[in-house]
């Protein structure tokens, strides 16, 4: 059976008790109970603005860190292919943490231990199939924290995505994103993963979506790190109120034919929602303010249509910018669809603007 660690009962805190509740027979003596502590301080504020399921889901996230739980997102199509193999060979039930909140595989009740389901069971994450279980939830690994998502498969239209895109937007943002910001605003924030790696670079974190999934994970993932962030609804930047100057996207760059709004960019090629956060951006970027954008960009006849149809928002003697092609070949099964019958290939791309 999976058996979770005993914390230290130092607090009365609800995230405190919930924890205790998910305690079980030994203690694991590596924890960091200076970290633990940290975490105590930063939950009081936290829990100003977050519901009781979601101090239970964040309470759940600290419960799979003392476990040292990690897992790497990896692509739907892989996921799928995982699961079946798993299948094929009688493996289909979970028989571990990675199995039930990486892999999204369904398990027997006795697996877990009555505390952590009960925590499931608060942050409302549990569903019951027949005599088996299954989270509704993922937690990914990420530059050392833990991110929660929604599980696999990803189809509702709410769902919040996280996946290779995700490391190769962080992986930019660790190359790109200079310190020292007044406001950062991670635009389409989805589970806040963007704004949260790149929260030292600014003073204050605002993760803005129109999604209210999102945002709900986006503060859980956010008072998982410790990270003071602010989450509004806002379309782009239209919600975001005061001085802003570093924005920073990974939206949605897909043709949709279920118009998700965690894929769909809108658009010809999926490139219209890229566009429009770089001219909003633009617009509200004074000087020394930066924008930084990971997409992805359908290549037509060799023709990147991204960059064609930003080029005409970058052409100013103001403007610094930087534009990489990051990967040449994403999502390739994308191009079987009608909406990509005149496409070479899906290429994810990043783009730099920064003001003078």
């Amino acid at each position: 059976m999976v058996r979770l660690g005993v914390f230290p009962r130092m607090s009365v805190h609800p995230f405190g008790q919930l924890l205790a509740a998910a305690a079980c027979d030994r203690w694991i003596e590596e924890a960091p109970y200076s970290a633990w502590n940290g975490f105590m301080k930063y939950a009081d504020k936290a829990t100003q603005s977050v519901s009781e399921s979601s101090q239970a889901l964040i309470a759940l996230g600290q419960a799979l860190i003392a476990e040292r739980y990690e897992f790497v997102t990896v692509t739907p199509d892989t996921h799928a292919r995982v699961n079946a193999r798993a299948a094929r060979l009688g493996l289909q039930r979970a028989s571990s943490l990675r199995d039930v909140f990486g892999w999204s595989r369904p398990f027997d009740a006795s697996l877990l231990s009555e505390g952590l389901r009960d925590l499931m069971q608060a942050a409302d994450v549990l569903s019951q199939e027949g005599d088996l279980w299954r989270s509704r939830v993922r937690f990914s690994s990420l530059g050392g924290r833990l991110f929660v998502h929604s599980a696999f498969p990803t189809q509702a239209a709410d769902s919040v995505f996280f996946g290779p895109d995700t490391y190769r937007f962080c992986a930019l943002l660790d190359r790109w994103a200079s310190k020292g910001h007044r406001c950062l605003v991670d635009v389409g924030c989805g589970s806040g993963v963007g704004g949260v790696h790149a929260s030292a670079r600014a003073d204050r974190v605002v993760l803005a979506d129109i999604n209210s999934r999102a945002l709900n994970f986006a503060r859980v993932n956010a008072a998982l790190a410790s990270v003071d962030a602010e989450a509004i609804v806002s379309d782009v930047l239209g919600g975001v109120s005061g001085a802003i100057d570093l924005v920073i996207a990974n939206p949605p760059y897909m043709q949709d034919g279920q118009r998700r709004a965690y894929r769909d960019g809108g658009g010809s090629h999926g490139e219209a929602l890229s566009v429009r956060i770089v001219d909003d951006a633009l617009s509200r970027l004074g000087s020394g303010g930066m924008l930084i954008l990971y997409t992805g960009s359908a290549i037509v006849q060799g023709v990147d249509t991204f960059l064609r149809s930003v080029t005409p928002l970058l052409n100013s003697k103001t403007l610094d910018v930087t534009y990489e092609e990051l990967d040449p070949d994403v999502f390739g099964e994308e191009l079987e669809l009608p909406a990509y019958e005149d496409v070479d290939r899906i290429a994810a791309v990043g783009l730099r603007v920064s003001m003078r």
